[in-house]
């Protein structure tokens, strides 16, 4: 090949997404696959990649083109903590290049296309960086069910612990108990062990609809889940404060639901992203591989 090709890609507890573009920043094709993030399956998280950078590939419908001339940027969830970092690592991947770093990483660089600032992300997890003067401080970010508030996963999960209380007669039932049981197939708690007890975080994130509905229509249950998470989204948005942080944009599935409930004078210091977190991985390598 005779110019270089990059792909970006954000992958995340549910999708993975990556991006290909030329030397020039030309957009040549885009790939979408599952579930992305090392530290709930490698395996997963592995032919996810493959699976998407492929896409983008024959979508590029570009005939001598391979995997094997491809710089790649993989901005993953969970490389954050070391050993999951060395899993993917430890990858031996059909690229000519690979920069691995983290999905909070990529997100910041395009939302904010390159310069200082920071991001909120609330997908299926939740977590936030600050990438001010070349320092990245991470806020979060631990995982589910370690952390991750505010993200679907917590949401799905606060929900199914409150519908057990409720149907032991503990709490008081509510609108999310009956959803929730009705999107489970089932009133009976040993039977909702039984089919949660293996979930992982996108197989709760699956319920994060149910609670925001019901929020919406002002639940109890659900505004006290929802409220619990505002708040620790609002403590977020306190410490990039005190971080420096000018620009923050939040960004990710439940961002716009996020930003409706969050109080006045929170809303107005949140800034939309002016890039994608693919685009960024794009930009990421594209720096790396000028600097080899």
């Amino acid at each position: 090949m005779t110019q270089n090709y990059f792909v970006g890609v954000d992958g995340g507890g549910t999708k993975c997404k990556a991006r290909l573009e030329n030397e020039y920043g030309d957009l040549l094709g885009e790939g979408l696959s599952g579930p992305c993030n090392p530290a709930q399956s490698a395996e997963t998280a592995f032919t996810s990649i493959i699976e998407a950078t492929t896409q983008a590939l024959e979508a590029a419908s570009i005939p001598a083109l391979q995997l094997k001339d491809l710089n790649v940027c993989l901005g993953l969830a969970g490389v954050n903590v070391p050993r999951y970092r060395a899993t993917a690592e430890s990858w031996i991947l059909p690229f000519k290049y690979t920069h691995i770093t983290t999905d909070l990483h990529i997100a910041c660089v395009g939302a904010h296309a390159g310069k200082d600032g920071a991001i909120i992300i609330t997908g299926t997890g939740s977590s936030a960086v600050a990438s001010l003067s070349g320092t990245l401080t991470n806020i979060g970010g631990h995982g589910f069910p370690l952390g991750d508030k505010a993200g679907g996963a917590w949401l799905g999960l606060r929900a199914l612990q409150y519908t057990l209380e409720s149907l032991d007669s503990l709490m008081p039932s509510s609108n999310l108990v009956i959803r929730i049981c009705e999107a489970l197939g089932t009133s009976d708690p040993q039977e909702i062990v039984g089919k949660s007890l293996h979930y992982k975080s996108n197989d709760f994130g699956k319920f994060a609809p149910v609670v925001v509905k019901c929020a919406i229509d002002n639940d109890p249950v659900a505004r006290a889940i929802v409220e619990e998470g505002k708040e620790y989204l609002c403590e977020i948005v306190s410490r990039l404060n005190k971080l420096g942080a000018k620009r923050i944009a939040m960004i990710g599935g439940l961002s716009s639901q996020w930003a409706q409930w969050l109080p006045e004078n929170i809303k107005e210091q949140l800034q939309p992203a002016i890039c994608s977190p693919e685009f960024g991985a794009v930009s990421l390598v594209k720096h790396v591989v000028k600097e080899r």
